[in-house]
Order: C-alpha cells, then sequence, then structure tokens
C-alpha cells in the first residue's frame, strides 16, 4: 500500500515538476511558474509557505490518518480523473493556474483510493487549502477597493489623534503642510496582508477543536482584521509624522510597521475571537459553571442517606 503510494506521489511530482510547458519559452514546469509567481508583483509572496503549512497539518493529524486508514474507495479513481482532466486541459491551454488546481484532486484521490472516505475527510483541507496558494488573474484589481478604504480609514481615524488631514484621491495630505503627501499606493491597501492573514486563519481554523460553523466564522473573521489592522498601521505613519519625524515615519516605519504592529494586533484579535468562539463570554461562562455547580449540589443532596 505504502509503495503505491509513494509511486503515485512520484509520477505526480514528476508531471509537475518535469514537464516543461509555460512561461514564454514554453520551458517552466508547472511548479516553477509557481515559484516564480510567488513575488511581490502578484502579492502573493506568502505562497512559498504553503507547501510547508500543508505539511504541518498533515504531520498535525498523523496519529488521526493513521488510525482511519482503511481500505480504499474506487471514488478516488474519479477524483484523480478530474485531476487529470483539469491538468490536460490546462496543459493544452497552456494556463497553468488549471494545472495547479489540478493537483489537490490528484492527491486526495490517490489518499482515497488507498486508504478510504476516513482518511479522505482528514487530508480534504490540507491538500485543498492549496489552492488559496495559486495566484489568481487580475488580482491586483482587488487593491483598488482596499485602496479608496484603507485611504478613508486613514484619514478619519489619524483625525482622532488630533492629525487634521484632507483626501486627494489615495492621497492624504496634511492641513498645516508640516509633512509630504502620503499616498496609499497598492503595496499599502492590504491586500498583502489580507492574502496572509487568509492563509493563517484558514490554518488556524482547521487546527480548532470547534464547531464547523464557528471554523467558518473564524476564519472570515481575516477579512475584517485584516482591513483593522492595515489601517492602523496607517495611521500611525501619519501620527508619527504629525508629531515626530516624518521621513522616518514614510520610510523605516512605513516598511517594518506590518512585522511590528499589523501581525501583532491582528493575531492577537484572531486569538480573542477563538477565544470567545471556544468557551463563549466570559460571563457566560462564568453563568454555566454556576448552574454546573448547582446542578451538582442538588444531585448530592438527592442522594439517598445510605450513600452520603
Amino acid at each position: 500500500m505504502w509503495v503505491a503510494a509513494a509511486l503515485s506521489v512520484a509520477v505526480i511530482l514528476w508531471f509537475y515538476a518535469m514537464v516543461e510547458r509555460f512561461g514564454p519559452a514554453r520551458d517552466i514546469s508547472t511548479f516553477g511558474w509557481l515559484k516564480s509567481a510567488w513575488n511581490g508583483e502578484t502579492d502573493y509572496e506568502h505562497g512559498i509557505l504553503f507547501p510547508f503549512v500543508i505539511a504541518g497539518l498533515i504531520v498535525y493529524k498523523w496519529r488521526d490518518l493513521k488510525a482511519a486508514a482503511r481500505d480504499g474507495s474506487l471514488w478516488g479513481l474519479a477524483a484523480v480523473f478530474v485531476g487529470v482532466v483539469f491538468f490536460a486541459a490546462g496543459y493544452r491551454t497552456l494556463q497553468p493556474r488549471v494545472t495547479a488546481g489540478a493537483l489537490p484532486f490528484l492527491l486526495w484521490g490517490s489518499a482515497l483510493y488507498l486508504w478510504g472516505w476516513r482518511v479522505g475527510k482528514i487530508l480534504l483541507f490540507p491538500l485543498f487549502f492549496f489552492w488559496l496558494a495559486v495566484p489568481l488573474p487580475s488580482f491586483q484589481q482587488a487593491t483598488t477597493h482596499l485602496q479608496l478604504i484603507a485611504t478613508n480609514m486613514a484619514h478619519h481615524g489619524s483625525a482622532l489623534f488630533g492629525v487634521e488631514t484632507y483626501v486627494d484621491g489615495t492621497k492624504v495630505l496634511p492641513v498645516k503642510g508640516n509633512w509630504q503627501p502620503l499616498d496609499i499606493a497598492a503595496g499599502c491597501s492590504g491586500i498583502r496582508s489580507l492574502m496572509a492573514l487568509l492563509m493563517i486563519s484558514a490554518a488556524w481554523a482547521y487546527v480548532a477543536n470547534i464547531a464547523i460553523w464557528k471554523k467558518i466564522v473564524l476564519f472570515a473573521s481575516a477579512f475584517p482584521l485584516a482591513i483593522l489592522g492595515n489601517a492602523l498601521r496607517v495611521i500611525s505613519i501619519f501620527v508619527i509624522a504629525e508629531y515626530g519625524n516624518a521621513e522616518w515615519a514614510s520610510g523605516t516605519w512605513h516598511d517594518w510597521s506590518g512585522l511590528l504592529l499589523f501581525y501583532p494586533i491582528s493575531l492577537a484579535l484572531l486569538l480573542g475571537i477563538h477565544t470567545l468562539l471556544e468557551g463563549g463570554l466570559p460571563w457566560k461562562r462564568e453563568k454555566k459553571v454556576a448552574v454546573r455547580r448547582t446542578v451538582g449540589v442538588t444531585a448530592e443532596t438527592n442522594q439517598p442517606l445510605h450513600e452520603r
């Protein structure tokens, strides 16, 4: 069984790593195209982390996978067939995104065929999680809306700290004119941070021991958290420019604020949401504990005398 699994993976990897079909000279494999597409221009710099995250999720569930292994299902061949069709379509039409999207079908179908539905259920998310790493065409168009949101939030948020500004398109200018106008460029729209936070929240939701609808809420919370965290980051730049060193704010702090401000705040808020979803609101938890204690006391006092 394991020999068949290793052989299947080897064949799949050979087609993805060795068969060259894409690029201007058609000399790039699917994996080669993915590696080149995971860059700042596509806002998918986080893509290189996906193979490691997927491997980590599978290792995390390794004991469950071993315990769930049963006789295989022929439905796995149907999933493999779907993957082959998508791979062939992408190969013929020179669309590496399509061939990359076929990879989860091939791997998941192979696992389903070899070890059955219980293993397939566990591997469904880790393998199809790979889809978030496939760069979408014209993805950068989404930055336009995020730029406008970030601009307005930065303008109104800065006013809370006494920084008077006005907006011109995606530029935020100081009313006093004591620092240079700052443009909310595509890089400041938060799209990169959003995609990275989506990756984190998806993996987090998968390993969280909560109901499925709570997992969905935890994953979806990445959208508002990314917008809020990015707005706070941009506001901090304006506040430092107003009360401190404008050149340092638009240079050093702009480059490092994502790591030092955005991710700590966003992850802390994500942890808070997980805590609420896992146990409910603190005062409700205390009420539940009080009810359980009351029930326990009642049960104890209702015991027959000879049992006390």
